[in-house]
């Protein structure tokens, strides 16, 4: 998937465990993971919201976008 979760990223630069941020965040540490590690399909603008108080960030620090290895670099997006 091209959206890239850099969970991992801000929770070392704010010296936060898993459990921690997941108390914080209201989510079981299990519902992190699945976050963390990319497998999840969505994620709830609150619980983004959580996320970027917890750790004190903006969510594009959690959230990045990757052009897929397949594609085209000249190649404009469709709309």
């Amino acid at each position: 998937m091209p959206i890239v979760v850099d969970i991992d990223v801000m929770l070392a630069r704010r010296k936060m465990s898993v459990g921690e941020l997941a108390e914080r965040v209201g989510i079981t540490p299990a519902n992190l993971a699945v976050l963390k590690n990319g497998r999840a399909k969505a994620v709830r603008f609150s619980t983004l919201d959580a996320l970027c108080v917890a750790l004190d960030c903006q969510p594009g620090d959690l959230l990045r976008w990757e052009p897929p290895e397949d594609a085209h670099a000249d190649a404009a997006p469709e709309r």
